[in-house]
């Protein structure tokens, strides 16, 4: 025995690790994912995991969240690991990449990233420091068609419905219609008061009322920032409702138009699939019109398990071109880490494995792997028994991972005689 010192090893806090039958599965989830992107004409890019912090705090977002690079014997005299960090979501590193690519990419600009990303939060169920992010992204010059808000939560409901999930709802709002609709009160600054009712699912109704009456709203205004919350609905009918409430504004019309054109256009998807919520409001200062979040209807205190919006021009941080989108993110590893929680992920095989080639002697191994090289060469996954060894400790061990089949090769004996 080594008198090496034994670390003893222990999860990290926040960071998911799956033994192979459950990493089969989410590999799987992975391949449903891609497949359903690819068929709506989204390719595939990759960003490095590092970014410089000059692009991860272009626009003030989460900036406390990101785990900065440094070595762990840095020289104090170099300072150029310091500049660097983990990225904390996929679409500020892809607004630099779009910047970076300009005058190489066809547009509009249609990518999907599936990716980890890192965040330096309090874990607890649902949030992780390390976690899978699936995204989409529609990114032009100058403008981006309306109909896109309406294509990319129809990808996302293909998606979520093919995994089987349990039942869940897409919420849809518009920010312009909360922008607008507390100018029409006389609200000074309504991006503040935006922040401040996407605490509602976090603090409630009363929470966010003390919050708004201490930034200055006068209690009308609180009762009709809280009385527009309240409004849901599974059609264009909404954009009614929201008029009774008596407020009138230039860019609410806007913003309501654009709310029920997309509610217009999904309304042939299920009934309560996809629901108004003048309550999503989504903190991140980049949104600018319609937003997404999406919700387990089982467990509505959960995180939310995709989210998005669109935004005015992100990549206007690196480049001197207006480049407007529009996203939407899976949340892979909130949801899979749930399903997995309640009992709801069905587990196969320990092994990718098909075939396993029995390996009667240490003589017969080179048989063994022709037979097994045969197999491979037909797109059977096929591995040879690592030594030669009896039967029943060979059965055992395909049993043991899930292997369905195993090839017995022809004795020496038989073969001589044909």
């Amino acid at each position: 025995m080594s008198d090496q010192p034994v670390v003893r090893p222990a999860p990290i806090s926040g960071f998911s690790e799956w033994l192979p039958e459950v990493r089969l599965v989410e590999l799987h989830w992975l391949d449903r994912i891609r497949e359903t992107f690819e068929r709506y004409g989204f390719a595939s890019v990759e960003t490095p995991a590092v970014e410089s912090l000059d692009v991860l705090t272009a626009k003030g977002e989460t900036s406390q969240e990101v785990y900065t690079l440094r070595r762990l014997q840095a020289d104090p005299r170099d300072a150029s690991d310091a500049k660097l960090g983990l990225h904390f979501d996929l679409t500020v590193p892809f607004a630099r990449y779009v910047a970076q690519h300009f005058n190489e990419l066809v547009f509009p600009f249609k990518r999907y990233q599936m990716q980890r990303v890192w965040r330096g939060e309090r874990p607890q169920e649902g949030r992780f420091r390390e976690f899978t992010q699936c995204d989409i992204d529609v990114i032009n010059v100058d403008d981006v068609p309306l109909h896109f808000d309406a294509e990319l939560p129809r990808i996302i409901h293909e998606v979520l419905t093919g995994l089987g999930l349990p039942a869940w709802s897409l919420n849809i709002n518009n920010r312009k219609v909360l922008q607008g609709f507390y100018e029409g009160l006389g609200i000074g600054d309504p991006l503040a008061v935006i922040r401040i009712a996407d605490k509602l699912d976090k603090i409630g109704t009363a929470g966010v009322g003390e919050l708004l009456a201490g930034a200055g709203l006068s209690p009308e205004q609180v009762t009709a920032v809280l009385d527009l919350a309240q409004i849901k609905g599974t059609d264009a009918s909404v954009v009614d409702e929201i008029g009774k409430l008596g407020v009138g504004s230039d860019l609410l019309t806007e913003g309501l138009d654009e709310l029920g054109f997309v509610l217009e256009s999904l309304s042939d998807l299920p009934t309560g699939s996809i629901v108004a919520d003048l309550s999503i409001a989504r903190g991140l200062d980049y949104y600018t019109g319609t937003v997404y979040e999406g919700k387990f209807l089982d467990w509505p205190g959960y995180g939310s398990i995709c989210s998005g919006g669109r935004y005015a021009n992100l990549a206007g941080s690196f480049i001197r071109r207006n480049l407007p989108g529009i996203g939407l993110s899976i949340g892979l590893t909130r949801i899979f880490a749930k399903l997995l929680a309640e009992g709801l992920v069905e587990t196969g095989p320990k092994s990718p494995t098909r075939v396993l080639v029995a390996l009667p002697s240490a003589e017969r191994r080179a048989d063994a792997l022709a037979t097994a090289a045969l197999l491979r060469s037909r797109g059977v996954n096929t591995e040879v028994y690592h030594q030669a060894s009896n039967l029943k400790k060979q059965l055992k061990y395909a049993a043991q991972k899930g292997i369905p089949y195993v090839w017995f090769p022809r004795s020496t004996k038989a073969s001589r005689t044909r």
